[in-house]
């Protein structure tokens, strides 16, 4: 069995290609899954940390009430403080912290044991990841995979999710297509060329791969998706549902609890089909019922308030930005594909048609897109990508007498690299016994976004500050340091170091000694650009 999973922040979507139709559909995990409407079935992305036993995960949660208290024990929204730098505090269970990646790490565990409760065994698997998503994380998801499976699985995949979205909307008559997927957590644009019946071997960010599955799939007839732009916020629904939440809160004079977050929610998505909506909160401490009523004219009025659709246009114009430098422009895009649950909101589809024709704009595959399209990459498609981010390596810089970084490997920068680029190092100290290489992952350079608690809800907010947002990558000082043998000493070159990322965004080093003309490290994986 082929399976995909789409793990997003408030809902989580598990996909499988159909033995005997070979189709892709969407999978129901009994006491998971939650479909209503005619909607597929989708995992609520919620947690409940037991006292004793296996987690409550999904639909589960919800049925059982335990989304509904101040309670420690429930976790939602968790998967954006993963790989994040929380701010304030972090939930206590029994006096110990409990992180995120922990949370997450059970969730997976007990999605992945419902999974192989399915019928027919898993052969391979594909998860998609945000664009904006930093090394940290993906580095996480691939570790839980792995502790989760053990050695059950030889073969699973990460792709971006506006690609993979790309992907499954099947757009047969569209080459250029700009995926918007703005979910939960994050906005991602991402523009994709689709080119078809090229003859390529299937490639990705390989966690595990059987010799065996590759010889097969080397052979077949594939088509090619090239990321050309990309661009994300760390910005979604659950954003949309605070704020709506606080206004509420402040309008009715009660504390926004996490049923008034919950009904936030649902009057957030009954706007999206109508112009009106309403809820009935009580508030169980004072025994007062209120009737809350939003209308969309207000609740746009919220989001023009909080900057809402400024952050949206600043991810439209770098996507802009990288199009027009290979020449691209608005008008060159045949097709808009909305994925994600926010992406449904009428105030984002209007902003949309501010940049592109309504004809050429898609939502009616928000949720199974993804996942869907996914499963194309176990069946051989080519993802022709490139870095989102910067790399760097850290120096001592005199003018401000403590740590800097200088770029290494450039943000849009297509891998594999025909050519790797080269550092000259020397010692600082008499006798020094070796050169540290300290590299890092660096983010937007005119901003970067904090991940931090308002009272019970995890949220995030841009901080313009000018500096790059940097997580170093190799922490531990026996991956990083490189022996001198002899010594070195000031005032002379003594290392090169060449550095490449290869096919599979592994960044690779090479260093040679230039006082003993010894080569100390040959091609060596020091990273996985994930």
């Amino acid at each position: 069995m082929i399976l995909a999973i789409d793990f997003g922040t408030s809902n989580t979507v598990v996909a499988r290609l159909n033995p005997v139709t070979e189709q892709a559909e969407t999978v129901a995990l009994p006491g998971l899954s939650l479909s209503q409407g005619g909607s597929p079935p989708l995992v609520p992305s919620l947690l409940y940390w037991a006292q004793e036993g296996p987690a409550v995960i999904g639909q589960a949660v919800r049925d059982r009430g335990l989304d509904l208290k101040n309670d420690p024990r429930f976790f939602q929204g968790f998967k954006r403080g993963i790989g994040a730098a929380v701010q304030g505090f972090l939930p206590e269970l029994a006096g110990e912290a409990i992180r995120f990646e922990a949370v997450g790490e059970r969730f997976l565990q007990q999605l992945l044991g419902a999974i192989q409760q399915l019928p027919l065994p898993l052969d391979s698997l594909v998860v998609t990841v945000p664009v904006d998503s930093f090394e940290a994380y993906r580095h996480w998801l691939g570790a839980a995979l792995g502790t989760a499976l053990g050695d059950e699985l030889d073969n699973v995949r990460m792709v971006d999710e506006p690609t993979a979205a790309a992907l499954g909307y099947g757009m047969a008559d569209c080459d250029l297509l700009l995926v918007v997927d703005f979910g939960g957590g994050t906005l991602d644009l991402s523009l994709v060329q689709l080119e078809r019946e090229s003859v390529k071997r299937a490639t990705g960010f390989v966690l595990k791969w059987g010799q065996k599955n590759f010889a097969e799939q080397s052979a077949q007839r594939v088509e090619l998706a090239k990321v050309l732009a990309k661009a994300g916020q760390n910005l979604g629904g659950t954003d949309l549902d605070g704020w709506l939440a606080q206004a509420l809160a402040e309008q009715y004079g009660f504390e926004p609890t996490p049923l008034v977050g919950r009904l936030a929610e649902r009057l957030k998505i009954q706007l999206s089909l109508q112009t009106e909506a309403s809820e009935v909160y009580f508030d169980a401490e004072n025994f007062e019922s209120y009737e809350l009523n939003v209308s969309r004219s207000q609740f746009e009025a919220l989001l023009r308030q909080r900057g809402f659709f400024d952050q949206l246009d600043r991810a439209m114009a770098q996507v802009i930005q990288q199009a027009r430098r290979q020449g691209i422009a608005l008008a060159d895009v045949e097709g808009v594909l909305l994925v994600g649950g926010t992406s449904q909101i009428p105030a984002v589809q209007d902003w949309l048609q501010g940049y592109f024709e309504a004809g050429k704009i898609r939502s009616d595959r928000p949720f199974e897109a993804i996942a869907q399209g996914a499963l194309q990459l176990a069946q051989g498609i080519e993802i022709q990508d490139f870095l989102y981010h910067r790399y760097g390596i850290r120096y001592w810089n005199n003018r401000t007498n403590g740590h800097d970084w200088h770029p290494i490997i450039p943000a849009g920068q297509p891998y594999p690299m025909a050519e790797p680029v080269m550092f000259t190092f020397g010692a600082s100290v008499e006798n020094q016994p070796g050169i540290e290489i300290v590299l890092g992952e660096l983010g937007a350079e005119t901003s970067t976004t904090e991940v931090y608690f308002d009272g019970d809800r995890l949220i995030t907010r841009s901080l313009a500050t000018g500096q790059a947002a940097v997580q170093p990558l190799n922490d531990k000082a026996e991956a990083r340091v490189i022996p001198l043998d002899p010594l070195g000493n000031p005032g002379l070159d003594r290392i090169q170091v060449f550095f490449r990322v290869d096919g599979d965004r592994r960044l690779r080093i090479t260093v040679e000694d230039l006082l003993t003309l010894n080569t100390l490290v040959s091609d060596q994986v020091v990273l996985q650009l994930s």
